[in-house]
């Protein structure tokens, strides 16, 4: 090997290198900041750049680790969507000033936590000073599609004056969840008890009838509320409506003013699927 291709070589080398660092960059900032960056966008650049070494990692040992510490890094990513339900389907970035010190982007960010869709649009401005260096977020909009719009549209007013993206993700994510654990439980119980239990509005809305068909006319609601508060925490929120026929109303009255409060208590003692279960074989049970 001559000189000069030792040196275009070398080149390379050094290019591929800058190449890494930029990526691992990306992906420190993109965990920094609630995942900037879509799922497929970096899949794609490490797969991009997986191909790219692999003819030149061979006897260069440096670079072989690189390359596992990328395959680490596709990994933890992947866990990192499966363990917060984000799944990011686009994003865009424009560099509005960048200077030595100071460097302004404005970003849109859209896709899904769970089931529920949002997007987000907001201005970054990063500062160094030294080796320190700091980020702060600016003109936050946000956009979410909710059933539970009141309390959510309070929630994402608060997220959007006080620029705090990372709590509005953080606090997005376990509202979701629950968003998710109520319509499996719903999904459950229909398909266990397809006699007994009814979903009017499907399983994406917030409510289940309980009917026994041996007792026609009687009727057991649960309404199964998620509450958001302007804070970011989520509260499920369960309660029990009878409804039976005005003409043995009278007659029932008493017995059933207690059936909520006792609802309340299972629920306490024994957790959501526990107590709707017991309700339901109770229900099913009757003659």
């Amino acid at each position: 090997m001559d000189e000069g291709d030792f040196e275009a070589y070398e080149k390379e080398i050094q290019a591929l290198e800058e190449e890494i660092r930029l990526l691992t960059e990306k992906y420190e900032d993109m965990r920094q900041e609630s995942a900037f960056f879509s799922e497929e966008e970096i899949l794609k650049a490490i797969k991009s750049l997986q191909e790219e070494t692999e003819g030149e990692t061979k006897g260069h040992e440096s670079l072989s680790d690189l390359k596992a510490q990328l395959e680490s890094l596709e990994t933890d990513l992947a866990f990192l969507m499966e363990f917060t339900g984000f799944h990011f389907t686009s994003h865009s970035k424009k560099t509005v000033e960048k200077t030595l010190n100071r460097t302004v982007q404005k970003h849109r960010l859209s896709g899904k936590c769970h089931s529920i869709p949002f997007q987000v649009e907001f201005q970054l401005l990063e500062m160094q000073k030294d080796e320190n260096v700091s980020a702060v977020v600016s003109d936050l909009s946000i956009i979410m599609e909710s059933r539970e719009d009141l309390n959510v549209s309070k929630f994402v007013s608060r997220s959007e004056e006080c620029g705090d993206l990372v709590t509005f993700f953080r606090s997005l994510s376990t509202y979701a969840e629950w968003y998710e654990h109520r319509r499996h439980t719903f999904l459950h119980f229909k398909a266990k008890y397809p006699d007994i239990v009814t979903l009017p509005e499907g399983l994406l809305g917030d409510f289940i009838i309980l009917r026994n068909p041996k007792v026609p006319g009687f009727e057991l609601v649960i309404v199964w509320k998620i509450h958001l508060d302007e804070e970011g925490t989520t509260t499920p929120v369960l309660d029990l409506l009878p409804k039976v026929p005005e003409q043995v109303l009278e007659q029932s009255m008493r017995s059933l003013e207690s059936v909520p409060g006792s609802f309340r208590s299972a629920l306490r003692l024994f957790g959501i699927e526990a107590a709707v279960e017991s309700l339901i074989r109770a229900l099913g049970s009757g003659h």
